[in-house]
């Protein structure tokens, strides 16, 4: 399947996650997956941001902190939801995401098998580097769900789907 393009309406689809509440400042605590669909960033300017894995090398220290320290950049601009994306579980993602320090501002969604990014032609297999199936490192800007902007990673590192990229795009 083709990558995903300007102009594209993205495919339906649900992800899970664990919403930040004080509670999981106890590292002890766990919480709950939920739900979040697609159809809930409707009408929205969402950042979406998608990594191999979770606590892996590139994404954890070149990938995601960028976001994060320009979250009121991407505010400014009109953004409604950052969203990181990857094919861990959800407690991995949250376990994540509370070691960043997220908290509320960016959500950590698990694309479970990669199953989404597959609709959109960006999966990969990396089985042979005992990772299995994962997401692609890609990055969408979407309003109203049409996609604005997308940065495919085609190499090592991360260039067109960084924050600094992304904000370049808003």
């Amino acid at each position: 399947m083709a990558a995903i393009k300007v102009g594209d309406t993205i495919p339906e689809g649900t992800f899970k996650y664990i919403p930040w509440t004080e509670a999981l400042e106890d590292t002890l605590v766990c919480g709950l997956p939920v739900d979040l669909s697609t159809n809930e960033w409707k009408g929205k300017k969402i950042v979406l941001f998608s990594v191999p894995g979770a606590f892996t090398p590139t994404c954890h220290t070149n990938h995601l902190p960028p976001y994060l320290e320009k979250y009121d950049q991407f505010k400014a601009k009109g953004v409604d939801a950052i969203a990181v994306l990857a094919a861990n579980d959800p407690f991995v993602m949250s376990g994540w995401a509370r070691f960043e320090g997220l908290k509320d501002k960016i959500i950590a969604l698990s694309d479970n098998g990669a199953q989404w990014s597959k609709k959109l032609g960006l999966d990969k297999d990396l089985t042979a580097n005992g990772l299995g199936i994962r997401t692609s490192r890609y990055a969408l800007i979407l309003e109203d769900n049409v996609v604005k902007y997308v940065g495919i990673e085609t190499e090592r590192g991360v260039t067109v789907s960084g924050a600094d990229a992304v904000l370049a795009h808003l």
